[in-house]
């Protein structure tokens, strides 16, 4: 049972399931705003309107992120129709490819049983889990630059041959290109900044003389440069929104209040690296190891990546848990390097942990209700989640006690093992249990309720707040009233496409009704008492904790 990485039989059943597993529950979840109503709705749109250079949110220009997400999910809707699987396929897909990108690298750099861990190590981390099901730019830029890392791992291994290396390199240009289309300069600025930081501690500086620049160059501008240039000549308002306001303003400034503590992301680390938490520390120290005998240090390379990634968007003043998500491919791979020669200690402190942390994931499950603090009538949706995360604390605890014992009798394989399928289970059913109060927040069951008033041409107004999943269920945009926020640049170019204030939308709406003109508005519950108030005529459509959905007719 310690040589289950040769299994071939064994692998590629694991490998079956954990794909049939992961590409299913990309469905079985509403989407969450606002990310995922958010980008669903860019690539319905991009869809239905056959524009694929002007990207648009609600009609309106968007020119905060490139257009890669919405590309590929407008092309699934293309393919497979609209829906939530087909929202999340592409990010799926890069957590996926992510997954298997990692374990091949690491088998080329360091040997099978370390490319095993390592596939195991990521395939079953919180965080990465997490976010390959969830519809967001996180995911998709990770899993570009996951592509440039593991090439160029490949590319510059010691036995790699000439044409390999080219080959691979070349690999990595494209991927650092598509990572530049999924979030923009960081996609070649991040990589760049982690080679040089190496060739300096490595004093390896003949490695700018193996990157094939030349062709790399060509082949990144090739594939990044065009749309830029399209946009631009279709938008000229464009090149500064997206180079000063998205890149230097984001990260110098606090404009976009989005600012958090120092120590940020190391909360969010280390509920994000779970199951493999207990190993992390020893990991990176052992990454600081030279191997003598080597020319390329692939352990101080992954190290350098996964550091300076982590303490460039620590200085950043906007800060959200998804920006250090590249870090995870470099750390499984130094955790599954380490775990091929920890001590039996080392795997039972590990795996005692993971007992721990589904212990207290225990205790913290009656804790729960009180997260809807601005809502109490959701109290329900969330007592109906604890049986989940409960379930989640038990097979945790359940793993890691299992895996404990495994490690006892020096079972390595299956201390691994066992410790990777209980964090990827325990992960499956706090998202899937996440859907009723989900569904909730996206807004999607009084979307339905909506359709039957509908026409083509019935006008709907969004008073005072958007609701970025509610356009995507009711396939239609919508007219903002008195609503700025992410939309501010894109009706500075159009402010014909919104109603600044809501007294224009009350003498709208009382034209309307006068006209005979049906008419459907979404407000919050506040807004609507304060229109009810004003004697508004509104006939309540639909009603949740959070909006209301009024008619005039």
């Amino acid at each position: 049972m310690n040589d289950l990485y040769n299994n071939k039989k064994f692998v590629w059943s694991l490998l079956a399931a954990f794909v049939i597993v992961w590409l299913y529950v990309l469905g079985v979840r509403t989407l969450v705003p606002p990310d995922e109503g958010r980008y669903a709705e860019m690539a319905r749109e991009m869809f239905s309107t056959g524009d694929w250079i002007t990207t648009r949110l609600n009609g309106i220009k968007y020119f905060e992120k490139p257009p890669l997400q919405t590309w590929m999910n407008a092309a699934s809707f293309a393919v497979f129709g609209l829906g939530e699987w087909q929202a999340r396929l592409w990010t799926g897909l890069c957590g996926l490819g992510g997954v298997l990108l990692t374990g091949y690298a690491a088998r080329r750099a360091f040997g099978p049983r370390a490319g095993f861990y390592a596939a195991l190590a990521l395939g079953s981390s919180l965080f990465w889990v997490a976010s390959g099901q969830i519809d967001s730019l996180d995911m998709s830029l990770s899993g570009m630059m996951t592509i440039a890392l593991c090439a160029l791992l490949v590319a510059q291994r010691d036995r790699a041959t000439e044409v390999e290396r080219r080959n691979w390199m070349l690999v990595c240009w494209a991927g650092m290109a598509l990572a530049v289309l999924a979030k923009g300069l960081i996609g070649l600025v991040l990589p760049g900044a982690v080679l040089v930081l190496y060739s300096a501690l490595s004093r390896d500086l003949a490695i700018w003389t193996r990157l094939h620049l030349g062709k790399g160059l060509l082949l990144f501008f090739a594939i990044a440069t065009p749309w830029f240039v399209l946009v631009a000549l279709k938008n000229p308002e464009q090149p500064y929104f997206f180079f000063v306001h998205e890149h230097w303003e984001r990260f110098f400034l606090k404009t976009h209040h989005r600012e958090g503590a120092w120590y940020y992301f190391f909360v969010m680390l280390i509920p994000g690296i779970v199951p493999w938490l207990g190993v992390l520390p020893q990991a990176l120290w052992g990454a600081l190891q030279r191997e003598r005998s080597a020319v390329f240090q692939p352990k101080l390379l992954l190290l350098i990546w996964a550091v300076f990634i982590f303490f460039f968007f620590s200085y950043s003043s906007s800060k959200l848990p998804g920006y250090i998500l590249p870090i995870f491919p470099a750390l499984a791979m130094l955790i599954a390097v380490y775990l091929e020669s920890a001590s039996r200690r080392s795997r039972m402190v590990a795996a005692g942990l993971l007992v721990l942390i589904g212990v207290a994931g225990l205790a913290a499950v009656p804790q729960m209700v009180h997260m809807a603090v601005r809502h109490r009538d959701e109290t329900v949706l969330l007592e109906a989640y604890q049986p989940w995360v409960l379930t989640a604390g038990i097979i945790a605890a359940a793993g890691g006690a299992l895996a404990l014992l495994h490690a006892r009798h020096l079972r390595r394989d299956l201390t691994v093992l066992t410790m990777a399928v209980a964090g990827f289970l325990s992960t499956q059913l706090i998202l899937t249990g996440f859907e009723p109060y989900g569904k909730m927040r996206a807004g999607k069951a009084i979307a339905q309720k909506m359709l039957p008033e509908l026409k083509p041409d019935t006008r709907v107004y969004s008073v005072a707040t958007y609701e970025q999943s509610m356009t995507f269920y009711l396939r239609r945009t919508v007219v903002l009233v008195d609503y700025w926020d992410e939309f501010t640049f894109g009706l500075r170019q159009q402010p014909e496409l919104s109603i600044p204030t809501v007294e224009e939308f009350v003498e709208r709406w009382k034209e309307h009704t006068q006209q005979g003109v049906k008419a459907l508005a979404i407000i919050s519950n506040e807004k609507y008492a304060e229109l009810k108030e004003q004697g508004l005529a509104m006939r309540v459509v639909a009603e949740d904790t959070r909006r209301v959905i009024v008619a005039n007719l």
